[in-house]
């Protein structure tokens, strides 16, 4: 199937032959890992920490306001961006060990059979690439090179992942450049400096013709403390945390000064977001999902609910700002109806969102219709539909100390009740069981705990996996 579906989508391609390179935009997504709404001041005017290209970012064009994840932690939100799906329609919102992220050695990864948004892309005629986390399988069947992607530099997975917490198992933290590791254990402090200079590097190579760089950087990370490189140590007034966030910051500029310097800037539309909220660790500086409630590692709107800024010249409006309900895995349909590619011949659960990104008049979500859902690993936890979030009741799994803890059901107006400050579940019954239904729809397609969805895809699984490790 994939096969037919790559033959499928490199026809569809070839149409595209006898376009100019000027005509296509090039495409920068970068992700940060782990960040949440409050670290970005143009979002949140009370962070302690400095982010002068962000906000420029946001002034030069769109903040997008209900902009969501697919999930609270990595792993899933990453496969929803590639495929344009939730990760429990391709069956990645679980690790083969039961883990809410694939592991180290990990069995299961991203099936080959998905198109992923770097396929779609080259087969419209780009030059595609990642520099940075992938962390969607690290077999060789399952890396960026074997899922659309020309080349690749970056770690396979997250940067807690290391050697002393499994070291029967788990290998050296590797850096790897296309399928082979070339540093092991990885020296973390500069490497987003290292990222961002490949990253310049990939745009001059590639500025003759259409490109997509995905970018999606280590920090502020997963591990206990954050990192940065030398240059940004102890420069920020929110300790390791806020240093990682403005050396991000920074790499945006450099990404933006490259751009301006090649000529590129008109023709290159720049997305930067982060793949879930702030895990906010007690007793150490970290990071912020103000204003919204909740942590990283949930469905909390704090956990899902994602600064996203979008900049196009020209096209999108500056200073602008969206408040229509999307999410990650509508970048895949809309840069295919941007660059004209097909879509994948499997269905998809993402919306174009062009029409916002233009500031059309009336560009509904169409979410408000079928619903947006919250899924934590193998759970449906709550629905959106328009402005309204639904948490449902449920039991949630033990947590590492073996409790469990009840949700009740709860209504909140998430649209312009930020904060979730007023509970209005018996104001509006009428909503609550319409949003009641709306869940039982995603449980019959999508699945909920142990039982399987109509809709849902197998991932790829590999009978021996082996370590990543140095020649």
């Amino acid at each position: 199937m994939r096969i037919l579906g790559i033959i499928f989508l490199n026809l569809i391609g070839m149409l595209f032959d006898s376009c100019s390179a000027a005509a296509m935009p090039n495409i920068i997504f970068i992700l940060a890992d782990n960040l949440g709404n409050g670290d970005v001041k143009c979002f949140n005017p009370m962070t302690l920490h400095r982010t002068p290209n962000l906000d420029r970012m946001a002034a030069e064009g769109m903040k997008l306001t209900s902009f969501y994840s697919a999930s609270g932690v990595c792993t899933p939100s990453r496969a929803a961006l590639m495929t344009g799906c939730y990760p429990r329609r391709v069956n990645m919102h679980i690790s083969d060990r039961g883990a809410s992220v694939l592991q180290p050695v990990a069995a299961k990864g991203l099936h080959p059979d998905e198109i992923t948004l770097a396929e779609v892309l080259k087969s419209a005629g780009y030059a595609t690439t990642i520099i940075g986390k992938w962390h969607l399988g690290d077999q060789l069947e399952f890396l960026p090179t074997r899922q659309g992607f020309d080349s690749y530099l970056g770690i396979p997975y997250s940067d807690d992942m290391v050697q002393a917490k499994q070291p029967s198992i788990w290998p050296p933290l590797p850096l790897m450049r296309n399928d082979v590791v070339i540093e092991a254990p990885v020296n973390l402090p500069p490497i987003t400096k290292i990222y961002t200079d490949a990253a310049i590097q990939f745009i001059e190579e590639h500025r003759e013709k259409p490109f997509f760089l995905y970018m999606p950087q280590a920090t502020p990370g997963s591990t206990l403390h954050s990192f940065s490189g030398e240059a940004f140590a102890g420069k920020s007034a929110n300790g390791a945390w806020g240093d990682s966030v403005e050396e991000l910051d920074w790499s945006a500029g450099e990404i933006f000064d490259a751009l301006k310097r090649l000529k590129l800037d008109e023709n290159t539309i720049v997305v930067w977001t982060s793949d879930n909220g702030a895990p906010q660790r007690q007793n150490i500086p970290h990071g912020s999902n103000l204003p919204y409630k909740g942590r990283g590692y949930t469905t909390s709107e704090g956990g899902m609910r994602m600064p996203c800024i979008v900049r196009w010249p020209g096209k999108i409006l500056a200073g602008s700002e969206c408040r229509e309900l999307c999410s990650m895995m509508d970048w895949l349909p809309t840069f295919a109806a941007i660059t004209g590619a097909s879509l994948p011949p499997k269905k998809i659960d993402g919306q174009n969102i062009l029409a916002m990104l233009l500031s059309e008049p009336n560009p509904d979500s169409k979410y408000d219709d079928v619903g947006f859902f919250y899924y934590h690993v193998k759970q449906l936890q709550a629905v959106r539909s328009g402005p309204w979030k639904l948490y449902l009741p449920v039991v949630m799994a033990a947590n590492s100390k073996g409790k469990s803890t009840s949700q009740s059901m709860a209504l909140y107006h998430v649209l312009d009740d930020v904060s979730e400050a007023n509970e209005v579940s018996k104001a509006h019954p009428d909503i609550v069981n319409r949003l009641l239904k709306l869940a039982d729809q995603a449980r019959a397609e999508l699945g909920d705990e142990e039982k399987a969805g109509s809709g849902q895809r197998p991932a790829g699984i590999v009978q021996s996996p082996t370590a990543r490790r140095l020649p």
